[in-house]
């Protein structure tokens, strides 16, 4: 029988948000990592990611006693029935997943244990992973001459950064992969919220719970490749992507998620994991010829939105089009609510426009220490600024490149002032032309076609 004990190995992204959510469904929680530093941070309630409500939720949990954090895996393992593994799993340069961590922690569970266990596999890994978990766990058993008995899950997790403590408490589903009955019931034990709430639970093998990440993940990265692809076309048509988009959602079989066209997806998730599925298809032989394409569409979209920007502000001199230009940028995580700047758009943009000639002013509520680091080579020629309307100050152009709450009202008058050429470059779609034009501001979108500022009216 379940005793309510469950030891998560990783305090990362992942990690972290399920450890603190379990927590607040009432299991006892500890969450290991290496870092000593970060341990000991997180049991003062200090969260090292930003993310809605986290912290809220780990001050809570860590007042009730439901969670602690340790270094210690081996007295994590010896006190748990049910072991998390929650560690990265880091694109190869083949662009297969690297999941040397998660077998290392096999091999500890391997090592530790001395009763029944349940290992279940929250990180993304590869189609038979699972399996490979379980010839580890039993090398190690075998090396000590013991027979304990397990059960290895695949548990995988549906989280969007800025959204992850909503998507783990309210789920669209749950997914668990084991051929255990036994696991089974403890699975559903230890999500015994949702189940009561009627969340629905996918129950399956080991491989086809590896799949379903996999290809839902794939999925969705080739619909907003597919509505980026679109929008290109709507600019030389004259055609709005948003209005396209608007109306192929309004069908139940299409609906409007993920269709809103913008510089391409980035983050942790999408891109290696598209990366990992081709890989995994060709090892098998299969070639997986329109996921290939949705990788490639959303590579070419990003330096197609830097082309777009120095195509219209571009001197025409090839290497220095930009050059003595000033441009603002407004947004540098790969999304809203969230300091992740990995695969963001910025990071292929920014080079682009500095390599031109120009000189950057940005501003990101959460993410300008981390873009800091990932453009460190760029230090001399990028100003970080205190909010959104310093960044426009003595500008050629403004662009919007993360869709934050607070650059959706933004003041264009006060834009208009202070810019030395009205010029908006709209790249998530957040406002219009009808909205921006009459203010004598140059408005330019994505999947719209570009139009001159009109003559600026006292709005």
């Amino acid at each position: 029988m379940y005793k309510n004990k469950i030891s998560i190995v990783g305090t990362g992204y992942v990690g972290l948000v399920s450890g603190v959510c379990l927590a607040d469904f009432g299991n006892s929680i500890i969450n290991v990592d290496i870092d000593e530093e970060k341990v000991a941070k997180l049991n003062q309630g200090e969260v090292p990611i930003y993310e809605q409500g986290l912290k809220e939720l780990l001050e809570r949990n860590l007042k009730d006693e439901r969670i602690s954090f340790t270094t210690d895996s081996q007295e994590a393992m010896e006190e748990s029935e049910v072991i998390f593994i929650a560690v990265g799993t880091p694109p190869n340069d083949d662009g297969t997943a690297d999941i040397s961590s998660v077998l290392k922690v096999a091999r500890q569970v391997g090592k530790y244990m001395d009763g029944y266990r349940v290992v279940v596999n929250k990180s993304t890994v590869p189609i038979g992973t699972g399996r490979k978990v379980a010839e580890v766990i039993e090398e190690e058993l075998e090396k000590r001459g013991e027979n304990y008995n397990f059960d290895v899950v695949s548990n995988p997790e549906f989280l969007r950064e800025g959204r992850a403590v909503n998507d783990f408490t309210d789920p669209d589903r749950v997914v668990i992969g084991t051929e255990s009955e036994e696991a089974q019931e403890i699975m559903t034990e230890i999500y015994r919220p949702l189940f009561l709430d009627d969340v629905p639970f996918v129950f399956t093998n080991l491989e086809t719970a590896e799949t379903i990440k996999y290809a839902s993940n794939a999925f969705l990265a080739s619909k907003i490749s597919f509505i980026n692809e679109m929008s290109r076309l709507c600019e030389q048509v004259n055609a709005d992507v948003n209005e396209v988009a608007q109306a192929m959602g309004l069908d139940s079989r299409i609906s409007h998620r993920f269709l809103r066209a913008g510089p391409g997806y980035g983050g942790s998730c999408f891109p290696k994991d598209t990366r990992a599925i081709v890989s995994m298809a060709e090892e098998a032989g299969i070639d997986l010829e329109l996921i290939k394409t949705g990788i490639q569409v959303n590579r070419e979209q990003k330096e197609y939105m830097a082309d777009k920007i120095i195509n219209e502000l571009g001197s025409g001199e090839e290497g220095s089009q930009l050059a003595g230009m000033t441009i603002g940028v407004l947004g540098l995580s790969f999304k809203p609510e969230t300091d992740d700047m990995r695969e963001s758009p910025a990071l292929t943009i920014l080079p682009r426009l500095i390599k031109e000639g120009a000189a950057i002013q940005a501003f990101d509520p959460e993410a300008m220490k981390n873009a800091a680091e990932c453009l460190d080579e760029y230090e001399r020629d990028i100003v970080y600024c205190a909010n959104e309307y310093d960044v426009m100050k003595n500008v050629d152009a403004v662009v919007l490149l993360t869709e934050w709450n607070q650059f959706r009202r933004l003041d264009f008058e006060r834009l208009k002032r202070v810019v030395n050429q009205p010029v908006f470059f709209d790249l998530r779609n957040v406002y219009n032309e009808k909205e921006v034009a009459p203010r004598g501001i140059r408005y330019i979108g994505v999947g719209r076609a570009a139009r001159p500022a009109e003559k600026s009216e006292k709005i």
